[in-house]
Parts: C-alpha cells; structure tokens; sequence
C-alpha cells in the first residue's frame, strides 16, 4: 500500500491500494474531535479533486482516525462570521463552498463509501449521506444525526434534502425539526445507512462494496427515482405532512424559533424542483437563519458558553482536582431525595439523613421509583439499579455522617433549623469536609455564622427537580475559601450538572431574577389584566409556564414567609415587591397557597388537568380595557432582563456568560433569547433603554434602567465582546 499525503493536509490522510481504492482518514490534530472548518474544507476540496482527477483511484472510502467521525461544525467560526459582519452573500458563498465539494464527490462517477467509525452530526452525516454507500459501527454510542435546528439553524450542506429522498420526508423532518439523534440499529431501519458492523470490520466491508456492488450513482440522480412514501411534496400523504406539521410547529415554538419552519420550508420547495437547484433553496435558507440574532443567540449561550462553564472555566487555578466518593444529604424532601439520586447515580455514595427514618426511607423510595421506570423502558439493567441503591444509606444517625467529604443541607427554609444541622453536622464530619446549603433565598454569609469553619461553607443551589434540571448555582460566602469553591465545582461536574458561580445576595441571581417573573403577573392581575392573557403571554414569549402557574409550582406560601423573613432581617429597609399583597392575600386570607396544597391561582383537580381559578375575578375583577399582548410579553421579559442588570451592577452575578446560562438553565428565560443580557442586544442597548424608560414611567420604578446600561447605550458597549471589531445593534 503506498501513501500519497500531501504536505500542506494537516487533516486528511489519504492512502491507495494496488486496486485503486483511496483511503481518507480524517484526524484533525490538536483536537479532541473532527469538526468542520474553513481549513478543513479547504483540504477536503483538494482530496475530492485527487479522487476526481487521478484515474489511478477506483473508489474511495472516508473514515475517522478519532473515535468519532465528525461532530459537525465548528460553533465558534459561524458564530464569528456573525460578528464580523459578514454579507448575507458573502455567508452565501463560503456555505455553498463546502455543500458544492459533497455534490462534486457524489457526481464524480467514483463509488464513495463511508466507514462511520462513531458519532456522525451535522456536515458530518451531511458528507456520509453523499457518499453512495454507508456502514456504521454497532456501538450504542456512534450516533447520527442533523442537529441544526438544536443552534437556530438548519442543514446546510444539503441535509434537507438528501435526507427526505433518501427515507422519506416525514420521518426525515421529525429527525431534522427535532435535531433527534439516532442510533446504530434505528438508523439502519430508517435506511440512513445501509449496513451496521464493528467499528474494527467497518473498512473490510466497505472495500466489499465497493468490489462486488458499488455503484457511484446516488439515487436521486438516476432516471425515474421515486420518493420513499410517496411521489414528493405533491403526495397527499406529504401535504399532510406540511399542514399538520407547520401546525405542530407553531404551537410548540410560538414563533419564537424560525429554523424549524425554515427546515420545512426548504424540504417542500426543494422537493418540487431539481436537486441542485433543491441545494440553492437550502443555502438561502440557511444564510436567512445565520443572519438572525437568534442563532447568535443560542450557539453563544448554549454551547460555546455552556461548553466552558461543564469544563470548569470559573474554578480556581492551583487547587488540585477533586472527588466526593461519600455525600451527607440532610433531608429527604423532593430536594434532597433529588441530589441523592444524581449523586448515588454518579458513584458516590450518600448518607441520606432526616428527623426519621419512615422520611429518610421514602427518600430513597423516591431513587427507586425513578430506576424502575428506566428498567421498565429497557434503559437500565435491573442489577444497576439495584447497585446504585445499594450506595444510598436512609438514616436518621448523624454519626452516619462520618467519611463525607461533601455534606448538603436541603432542609427546611429557616435561618434556626439550618444552624442546628450545621452544629450537629461538623460535630461528625473531618475538618477537610465542605459544607454546603441549597437554600434558595437566605445570604450563604448568613448561614456560615452557625458554622466554625466558615472558609469551608459554600451554597449549591440545586433546581426541581434534580434528575432534569441541569444547572447548579455555586454561592460564594464573604469567607467562603477557593479550595470550597473548587471543590463545589468538581463536585457538580461529577454529577454532570452545569454550573455558575454568584457571590452572596439574598436570592442570589436566579431566585431573585426569576421572581420578578411571578411578581410581574401578579401586577398586572392587581391591574385588571385577565388572567388567561397574562399566562398566555408568558408563553408566546417564550417561558416554559405563566407566570401565575409558575408561582403556584414555587407556592405562594413560601413567598409569604420569604417576605415575611426578609422583613425581620431588613425591617424599616425593606419594602418588598411591587406586587407582594397579591400573594399574601392568596396564601393567608384565602388559603390558596399553590400547587401542593391543591389551589392556588390555578385549581388542581385529582382526576383532571389544572385550570385557573374561576373566583380570581371576584377578588381582582377584570379591567374594562386589556392591554395589548406584545405590551403583556414585553413586561414580563424586561422586568427579568432589567433585575440582571442590576444583579451584574451589584457584583451578585459577575460574568455575563454566567448570567445568560443561569437564565435559561435555571428558570427557562426563553433560549432563543440567548438569556437576559443576550435578550437586551438582540433588541439593541438604545432600543431597550428608551423602551424601559417608557414603561417605568407607565408602570413604575421597577423599569427603571441603572445608569450603567444608560452609558453602556451611549457608547454601544456590548456584554458579549463581538469577533471583529464591527459592533453593530441587533435588529
């Protein structure tokens, strides 16, 4: 076998054998995956050209040298030619660039095979689906996928169209609109490969093909090809299709998220014209989709940013890396239960602890009952559940405690019971334990005063609940040491939780910005605003629940009690939110105090779905004039993007990655937002101020802009640092 690489490829390594078939292996050096990048389309552009031109070569195959295949593109480089200021026709031109090699390869009139040795995502499966062949490894964990849509934007190297001729366009746009990754065996019965082997027989039966069946013709280039499931778009059972899933679309998305809707765009008008003029379709499309701030928006927070917070960019340099193998869990509520499990799941083993052990063995019940269903679904063996119950020890013995390098209180939310546990804590636990708090309101520095080793005192904030939630809210006290926080941070990456650092506040960033949301409903209900408008409107911005429906889930009880703490500690100081009667009037005079006493703002019948309390207009009667939804939505977003602001002016919050992830990660600030920072550039620092300038006079001081947005106005200062040096106001 003779090896023919050219010098100035740092990616592609090609070799061909004495009948003729290349090898391409693909092996990006310096990183951890193969992605797509300028430079690696440059050298892909000159492989295909020795594949085209070299009559010597037969076939070709295309490999991996890594453990996976392709990941997709690079996020950084499209996000950067965002910031650049880029033209949609200069975008235009370096997409097609990379969609035009994977047309020349599948045209070549060369059988290509691809040898998808692991994971396959994005233009990664796009350069798979226009080889002529594909063989995937039967591991579990070599997916494939077209995940676009995942980041705001669609295939753009002709996934939307191959992919629908190739299985068809119904399960082609659930895959797509859906950015659904598929394994091994499923792909194989979709027909998005035609053949599955192990990873180490992948080459052997790709020069298989290639020797007895190759054919270098892709079907939808031959005469006569017809559509899996029907004669294209024009087939009633695709026009269905589009109907029903335009429908489905706009319910789910609220029209907040256009790439979906662009997917199913450039399917249907591609599918009624000749492919490569189907490719052109796409391409327009794309560039539309890249030039949203949408896009931006999502790549940023989502995954360049969440990227380096689960790598740990926040922690302390110099202190060695830890590992919890014993957990002290105090409480066994929803909370505690919760952590547990995520913690025993990760390998550790958990002392969980309450006031009995009928509480502390219902704790545990709450981990068996989340294992089962996974046994049940044929996600998990029944010996490896049995093995991380095993690790969960219910307990009502604070001697138990001993050996835990991480202790976490989740009891209840009182200043006096959560010093108890903490003297009754260290009283077992090694001088080395830290000793955190998931208290969601009280100052972490509060706390610590029960505690003889402050340094070592630390607030994990965790979110309900535990098993889906992916973020944790790491809260620095004032003596709270960088070996804790280090610590902390390893911590929460062993149980793969995502994490931002915050210093001490009351509410700290999440709780205190997320409440603005309950509170802003509350106002307009003490307004007259119906209360069916104001939950809709929550929605159509983009929040997960109303605002009314997500104060009932935190309860309203709990709100009361929070106001009525923060006015023991605070007295004369404290004047509470602008809409606090309203929840003290639910919880205390009308007993409706949430969810889990069964009323609230909602009613929750045992046997029916939840539905607003139809006596809400006797107590507030609606106003004879509603306001208009947008005004709804606007005031209900800004109230949150605003109280950010402060929490960054404040020092709570100190990185703006750190405040965007924790909006969407913590509460569900909407994504396509990029989070409450990302929110006030996508509609540009002037436009914001001069809007809440109008809305505090309308409403109330809590609009009020601080004057370091006013300024960061005045000179076009953005949060996030821009790639060039174009800085520009997002429309």
């Amino acid at each position: 076998m003779s090896k023919e690489n050219q010098k100035d490829q740092q990616s592609i390594a090609i070799s061909v054998d004495a009948q003729g078939i290349a090898v391409l292996t693909i092996d990006m050096p310096d990183r951890s995956m193969n992605v797509i990048t300028p430079a690696f389309t440059a050298e892909l552009a000159g492989a295909v050209d020795r594949i085209v031109s070299n009559a010597a070569i037969k076939g070709a195959i295309i490999t991996s040298g890594k453990p996976a295949f392709i990941a997709g593109a690079d996020l950084m480089d499209i996000v950067n030619i965002y910031g650049n200021g880029a033209s949609g026709l200069e975008v235009m031109r370096e997409i097609s660039r990379y969609a035009g090699i994977l047309r020349r390869l599948e045209t070549s009139g060369k059988p290509v095979a691809a040898a998808i040795n692991g994971t396959a995502l994005g233009g990664g499966l796009e350069l798979c689906l226009a080889c002529h062949f594909r063989v995937l490894s039967n591991d579990p964990k070599a997916v494939v996928g077209l995940p676009e849509v995942q980041v705001g934007l669609l295939p753009g190297a002709g996934g939307t169209q191959r992919l629908p001729r190739l299985i068809g366009i119904q399960p082609a746009l659930e895959l797509m609109t859906q950015g659904t990754h598929v394994e091994p065996e499923k792909a194989k019965a979709l027909g998005i490969v035609h053949a599955l082997a192990p990873t180490a027989e992948l080459l052997n039966v790709a020069r298989r093909w290639l020797a007895e069946a190759a054919d270098p013709v892709q079907p939808w280039d031959k005469k006569g090809f017809r559509w899996p499931g029907g004669a294209g778009a024009m087939h009633p059972g695709a026009q269905q299709t589009f109907t029903a899933g335009s429908a489905m679309i706009a319910d789910k998305t609220q029209h907040n998220y256009p790439a979906p809707i662009a997917i199913l765009s450039a399917v249907y008008e591609g599918s009624i014209v000749p492919f490569d003029t189907g490719l052109k379709i796409e391409a327009r499309y794309f560039v539309g989709l890249l030039m949203n701030p949408v896009y931006r928006n999502m790549t940023r927070t989502l995954f360049i940013n969440k990227g380096a917070a689960d790598k740990l960019a926040r922690r302390p340099a110099g202190v060695p890396k830890s590992r919890v193998t014993r957990l002290g869990m105090l409480g066994a509520g929803m909370m505690g239960a919760g952590i547990a499990f995520v913690s025993a799941r990760a390998g550790m083993e958990v002392v969980l602890l309450d006031s009995t052990r009928e509480a502390a063995d219902k704790g545990k019940d709450y981990s068996r009952s989340l294992l089962q269903k996974r046994v049940d679904q044929g996600r998990m063996a029944a010996s490896e559940m049995a093995a991380i119950l095993a690790r969960i020890l219910p307990t009502m013995d604070y001697a138990d405690l001993k050996g835990c390098e991480l202790v976490i209180e989740a009891v209840f939310e009182s200043r006096e019971v959560k010093a108890d546990v903490t003297r009754k804590t260290e009283a077992v636990i090694a001088e080395t334990a830290v000793f955190a708090s998931n208290t969601s309101t009280l100052p972490i520095s509060g706390l610590a005063e029960a505690s003889q080793r402050p340094a070592s005192f630390i607030g994990l904030h965790f979110f309900s609940p535990v098993d889906k939630m992916p973020l944790v809210e790491v809260i620095l006290g004032r003596k709270t040491s960088p070996e804790t926080v280090a610590r902390a941070l390893d911590y929460v990456q062993q149980i793969r939780k995502t994490p931002i650092v915050v210093n001490d506040s009351r509410g700290f960033y999440t709780s205190r910005v997320f409440m603005t949301y309950a509170n802003e409903g509350m106002a307009l209900l003490q307004e007259g605003v119906v209360p069916a408008l104001i939950e809709n409107a929550g929605k159509q911005a983009g929040m997960p629940v109303g605002p009314l429906a997500v104060h009932d889930e935190v309860s309203l009880e709990l709100s009361a009690k929070i106001h009525k703490q923060t006015q023991a500690d605070l007295g004369d100081k404290y004047t509470g939110p602008s809409a606090i009667g309203v929840a003290l009037k639910f919880a205390n005079e009308l007993d409706r105090k949430g969810k889990k006493f069964g009323k609230g703002f909602y009613e929750y019948p045992k046997d029916g779905r939840k539905f607003l309390w139809p006596g809400i207009a006797g107590v507030y009667p609606p106003a004879a004039k509603q306001p208009d939804v947008e005004e709804v939505k606007k005031r209900l977003l800004y109230a949150q993007a605003v109280e950010t602001v402060r929490c960054l002016d404040e020092g709570v919050v100190t990185e703006p990655a750190d405040a965007d992830l924790g909006s969407i990660l913590g509460w569900g600030f909407p994504a396509w937002t990029g989070g409450t920072l990302s929110f006030i550039e996508t509609i540009g620092l002037t436009a914001f101020v001069a809007e809440c300038d109008r809305l505090a006079a309308t409403y109330g001081p809590r609009f009020k802009v601080p004057d370091s947005l006013r300024a960061r106005a005045a000179k076009n200062e953005w949060y996030f640092p821009r790639a060039g040096s174009a800085q520009r106001s997002a429309a």
